[in-house]
Order: structure tokens, then C-alpha cells, then sequence
């Protein structure tokens, strides 16, 4: 029976940055994975794919609608959606590859099946063909992810209701997509498809989109998306039945005054969330107990109920997202190898890949306050940066929150272009604890869309952007 000093299951980003960190710090490292690539919901079915699709969908958008105004003609341009996949599936296997040659260079030992507890040290892996065999491991990361909700009563049938992995698949355009859940996913996947054409309507139980971030952020976001790409929302409706006949589903939902509407598509998306995934890994055979919503129980230091095992990424509490799992690997590894790691939740950002795009760290105005802290507000919106103007993308604001007394910063909160890049300035001046004046004082290249950045904090520091 072979031997390891950690076995990780699943080959996710926080699966497989754990065990390139465990085999860096010098233990013998194995990891399992269900499927034949690695790289897990990310890299297969999730982030990468997505943002293929987006950007695709995105410069058809520009050339139908932007380019003229550049100064660039071109003839009646036509959507490839099949090459449109192609490409897509070609990324998606260029970073897959890319995990075989890091598992390969860093000498760890890659086992493809299902990965089952027969006791807290002894691990069975079943291959596709179900051929068995075991392993021993002293210690072991639980990183096997998560997978796509539904509402009670509503199958996804992967054929016309339909998840984001076979969103990512279609080989048509839809004529009519309804999209249930105002979400991340269901924003991205819907504006890639509202870009090529598709009527989207978006069905969502809240009162405003993007419900865990800023809520001045869903407001704009919802304004740009009906302003440029027609989507329709039906906000504070709540999806009764959704029901699939021949090439027409029909969404029923309640609109919040007792009266039923029906909104009838081609396809739907459901994009309600994803819940953690630990079928057939046998937890109650090494200890590990899950609490009320199906997530492994860990405390502060990642350990679950039994001693040896620790459990990272979408199976524990916290945001999904695939960078707080990569963080959450590499804290498990470098605490097994006795060293004291840290992870600052507060300071993870999250990001939604519109255009214009949309991110975040820190507290929102929401938080501070439900927590009765006193705060100032900056803001300066794109429409007054050059940089913005000069690209055609002057839609969206950046917010900066700073502590009304020691001007600290709380929280940033961007939509508009490139944001999703604008952020990690952000998050390094918050990992330092600076104030919006530290912000304020710093030369940012001129013209850039960080400028913005700038001109916010200015605007907390007292009213005083320069450009506004």
C-alpha cells in the first residue's frame, strides 16, 4: 500500500495549490481526482470557461455596436457560437494541461477516481472502470467543491433548464433565456448571451441584484445591463414552477402582490447558488461531521472533527470563490508543515465579470451600518475619468468607505472597466491598513482607470477630488 504524508481530494484551484504548496514544504503528496482532468469546476465548467465566453461575447458586441464609432467598419459581423465553444474548450484544456505539468514537476502522485474514507488515515479510490485500490495518508485535505442548486420542485434537466456547466455548451443562441437567480453566475452567463442576441430576462427573489455585494453596485449594474444589452428584470418574484414542453419552457413566479406571472423561453438558467459537495466520500467512516447546511465543520485552523483531516474551499464556510480556496490551501499546507499562517477574510475581493465589471473588498455601507461604525464616503464616477472616456466605458463608480475618525479604510466598492484588476490596489492598501489619504497621496499614471481609485479617497478625505 503506497504511503503519503497528505492526500488532497479533488483537483480544484484549492485542491491543487494545496498540494503544489504541501510538496513544495517537502511531504510526499497525493491527490485525488473524480474526473479525467484536473482543475476541478474553475478551470473545467466555471471561471475559465466563463471568461472565455465573456470575452468572445464581448468583442462581437463591440463590433456590432462600437466599432463604427471608432472609425472601424465592418460588414454585418455573425456569431460562430460552435467555434465560439471550440475556442472556449481550448483554453479550458491549455490550463488543464498546465495542472498536469505543475502536479508532474512538483512530484506529486496523481490518482483519477473517487476518493472514499475507509478510516481517518486509510483512503479507497475507485477509478472509472471501478477498479478499487487504497492508500494510506497521514493527513488529508478535503477540497472536493460544489455543484450547482436548484429550487424545490425544479429539475435541471441539462437540456432546456439548464446549470451553468451546459450554458457553457450550447450549441445554439437562444431566442429567449430566463435566467432564475440575480446572482454572479447568472449575470455573467446572461450578459455573454444577451451580447449575442438572446432576449434574457433575469427572475430574482431579492430586491436587487448582486445581493451579498454593495447594493449601490447591483443598482448600477442593473441600469447598464437594461440600458446596453435590453436585459429585463423581474425583481422580488418568486419562482413557483418552471415547466419544460418541447422547444418552450414556462417559468411561473409570484410577483410579491399575489398575482402569478408566466414568462415563457426556449432555455433557463438556474443560477440559485451551488451547495457543497461530499457525496460518496464516506465522512461519518473517518469522523467528519458536516453542520445544517451540508458543510464540513472546521474550526479556525481549517481542522474538521477528526484531528488529521482539514477541509478548504467551497465545502466550508465562506464566500465560493476559487482565490479564497487557493488561499485556504496554501494556509492548510504551510500549518501542516508547522508554520503559522494567516487569512484575513474581510480582505478577500470578489469580483462579477460584466462589462462593465464589477468588485469589491472590505465592508459595505450596509455592514458598517448594521455595525454602528461611522464612516465617510468618496466616490468618483468613470464618466469623468479620460482613460475611461477615451475607451468608450464611462459607465459605473468607485466608492471608497473610510472610518470617520481615523480615516482608515473600510471597504472599496468598483464597477466600471478593467475593475476587476482595479481591485488588488485596493486590497494590498487595505492589507496595510491604510487611509484614504495614504491612498490620496499616492502618483498613479495618467490617463488610467486607476486614477479613479485616486480620486475617490481624495473625495473621502474631505470633499476634495480633483477632477469632479
Amino acid at each position: 500500500m503506497e504511503k503519503f504524508d497528505v492526500t488532497i481530494i479533488g483537483s480544484g484551484p484549492g485542491g491543487y495549490v494545496a498540494a503544489i504548496r504541501c510538496a513544495q514544504l517537502g511531504m510526499k503528496t497525493a491527490l485525488i481526482e473524480k474526473y479525467e482532468t484536473l482543475g476541478g469546476t474553475c478551470l473545467n465548467v466555471g471561471c475559465i470557461p466563463s471568461k472565455a465566453m465573456l470575452d468572445s461575447s464581448e468583442h462581437y458586441f463591440n463590433a456590432v455596436h462600437r466599432f463604427e464609432e471608432h472609425g472601424i467598419e465592418v460588414k454585418s459581423p455573425k456569431v460562430n457560437i460552435k467555434q465560439m465553444v471550440e475556442r472556449k474548450r481550448g483554453v479550458v484544456k491549455m490550463t488543464c494541461d498546465g495542472i498536469n505539468f505543475l502536479m508532474k514537476k512538483n512530484k506529486i502522485t496523481v490518482y483519477h477516481g473517487t476518493g472514499s474514507f475507509e478510516s481517518k488515515t486509510l483512503i479507497n479510490i475507485t477509478n472509472s472502470d471501478g477498479k478499487k485500490e487504497q492508500i494510506e495518508s497521514a493527513k488529508t485535505i478535503i477540497a472536493t467543491g460544489s455543484k450547482p442548486s436548484s429550487l424545490p420542485g425544479i429539475d435541471i434537466d441539462k437540456k432546456r433548464v439548464i446549470s451553468s456547466t451546459e450554458a457553457l455548451e450550447l450549441q445554439e443562441i437562444p431566442k429567449h433565456l430566463i435566467v432564475i437567480g440575480g446572482g454572479v453566475i447568472g449575470l455573467e452567463l446572461g450578459s455573454v448571451y444577451a451580447r449575442l442576441g438572446s432576449k434574457v430576462s433575469v427572475v430574482e427573489f431579492m430586491d436587487r441584484l448582486i445581493p451579498g455585494m454593495d447594493a449601490g453596485l447591483g443598482k448600477e449594474l442593473q441600469r447598464v445591463m437594461k440600458k446596453d444589452l435590453k436585459v429585463e428584470f423581474f425583481m422580488k418574484h418568486k419562482v413557483e414552477s418552471v415547466v419544460s414542453k418541447g422547444k418552450e419552457v414556462t417559468v411561473t413566479a409570484d410577483n410579491g402582490k399575489g398575482e402569478k406571472i408566466e414568462i415563457k423561453g426556449d432555455y433557463v438558467l438556474m443560477a440559485v447558488g451551488r451547495k457543497p459537495y461530499t457525496e460518496g466520500l464516506n465522512l461519518e467512516k473517518a469522523g467528519v461531521k458536516l453542520d445544517s447546511r451540508g458543510r464540513v465543520e472546521v474550526d479556525k485552523h481549517l481542522k474538521t472533527s477528526t484531528d488529521n483531516i482539514y477541509a478548504i474551499g467551497d465545502v466550508v464556510v465562506g464566500a465560493m470563490l476559487a482565490h479564497k480556496a487557493e488561499e485556504e490551501g496554501v494556509f492548510v499546507a504551510e500549518t501542516l508543515a508547522g508554520q503559522k499562517p494567516h487569512i484575513d477574510y474581510n480582505l478577500i475581493p470578489g469580483v462579477v465579470y460584466t462589462w462593465p465589471e464589477v468588485a469589491a473588498v472590505g465592508l459595505t455601507e450596509e455592514q458598517l451600518k448594521e455595525k454602528g461604525i461611522k464612516y465617510k464616503v468618496g466616490s468618483f464616477p468613470f464618466k469623468a475619468s479620460g482613460r475611461a472616456r477615451a475607451s468608450m466605458d464611462t459607465d459605473g463608480f468607485v466608492k471608497v468607505l473610510a472610518h470617520e475618525t481615523t480615516d482608515e479604510v473600510l471597504g472599496v466598492h468598483m464597477i466600471g472597466p478593467r475593475t476587476a484588476d482595479m481591485i488588488a490596489e485596493a486590497v494590498v492598501a487595505m492589507e496595510y491598513r491604510a487611509s484614504a489619504e495614504d491612498i490620496s497621496r499616492i502618483c498613479h499614471a495618467h490617463p488610467t482607470f486607476t486614477e479613479s481609485l485616486k480620486e475617490a479617497a481624495l473625495d473621502a478625505t474631505g470633499k476634495r477630488a480633483l477632477h469632479i
